[in-house]
């Protein structure tokens, strides 16, 4: 197979502040591998979780390091890839990992769901991210959503750095402002809470009871993601006998070996191409939360519609899906990814079924 990267920007139309800072803009990196006339393409870039952090550069440094040992091989079968995929960092790999299985979908003539055996009709909503900020501010950003697309299903950033107290005056705001636009809709609106772990313990359980009263529907990562395992998973474990709404872990889940230690205190796991590794690790964890009675979210960073049409074709097992970063984009060099109201449907193309545009092409 032949290797090669490429640079490209992505600029958000707003910018979004979490509990650990403010993103306006990344760099990514488009991976291609080539053989026998089909080129499949994938996309990566750095992550930052408090605890972990990957910068695009090296990334971009580990591929070319492991470009070499690929030429001398197939793109098929994959699972004889997988030594020298394991070595590479998780967005390092999802980059491989993506541009690997668009290449064996459009050798099948067919898209990643369709291999599966995945139902594209078992697809629901997608969440809309509302960053922290002052009241006003994160009030427009809804209107701004509402005028895009219908936006049935809010996610609220809260563990701001200001404290418990203007996070709860954000959550009552946001609350009434969707009890307003429910009665005069008559459609129901799902509002989501992420403190991206910017709460203590004692932090998250006394926000627990003002979040269960303003109807919010699930709780993710409260607390902050800790290297050492067992102390992340006490954490959850702590908080979990005290939390009456759905717990889901974010930035603590990254593999199924993670999944494991963290599902007998949790009811939710977040998946993330980029922290997974790629749609390989990302389609067992699902099956496996399956298995345990874990809902799946799946999630974003700032990531165009290559990858998170990639992830789309996992959305047939997914209860919360995640996925706005590309709508919120005002340079996103791909197309492929559909949305009907704020349903994204998995691609139809074969592979990925996503493609480049503008410069990329």
């Amino acid at each position: 197979m032949r290797c090669s990267l490429r640079n490209f920007p992505l600029t958000k139309a707003v910018p979004l502040a979490i509990s650990r800072g403010t993103t306006a803009a990344v760099e990514h990196l488009l991976v291609v591998v080539e053989q026998d006339g089909i080129r499949g393409i994938g996309e990566t870039g750095g992550l930052e979780t408090g605890h972990r952090c990957y910068e695009t550069p090296a990334i971009a440094a580990e591929l070319e390091a492991v470009f070499p040992l690929l030429e001398a091989r197939s793109c098929e079968p994959r699972q004889a890839l997988e030594p020298l995929l394991a070595r590479l960092s998780p967005p390092a790999r999802c980059g491989l990992d993506l541009a690997l299985h668009d290449w064996w979908g459009q050798r099948l003539g067919a898209p990643l769901w369709q291999l599966w055996g995945l139902d594209p009709a078992a697809c629901v909503p997608t969440s809309v991210t509302l960053g922290l900020g002052q009241i006003p501010a994160v009030l427009a950003r809804l209107e701004l959503w509402w005028q895009q697309l219908p936006a049935t299903r809010i996610k609220l950033k809260l563990g701001s750095p200001d404290g418990l107290d203007h996070d709860l005056a954000l959550l009552r705001a946001v609350a009434q402002a969707l009890e307003a636009r429910s009665e005069a809709t008559g459609t129901a609106i799902e509002l989501q809470v992420d403190a991206n772990g910017g709460w203590s313990l004692a932090g998250a359980r006394s926000m627990v009871e003002p979040l269960a009263a303003h109807g919010v529907v699930l709780l993710e990562q409260p607390l902050a993601p800790l290297a050492e395992a067992e102390a992340d998973t006490a954490g959850f474990a702590a908080l979990a006998p005290d939390c009456p709404l759905p717990l889901v872990a974010d930035e603590s889940c990254w593999n199924l070996a993670d999944l494991v230690r963290l599902a007998p205190h949790v009811d939710g796991i977040n998946i993330k191409l980029l922290k997974s590794g790629g749609l390989s690790e990302a389609l067992v964890m699902a099956r496996a939360a399956q298995g345990l009675d874990l809902a799946v979210m799946l999630g974003c960073y700032s990531d165009g519609s290559l990858l998170n049409g990639a992830a789309a074709h996992l959305l047939p097992l997914v209860r919360w899906p995640d996925l706005d970063s590309h709508l919120n984009l005002v340079d996103d060099p791909f197309v492929g990814l559909e949305c009907q109201g704020d349903r994204l449907q998995p691609p139809t193309g074969a592979g990925l079924g996503i493609g480049p545009q503008g410069l990329l092409a």
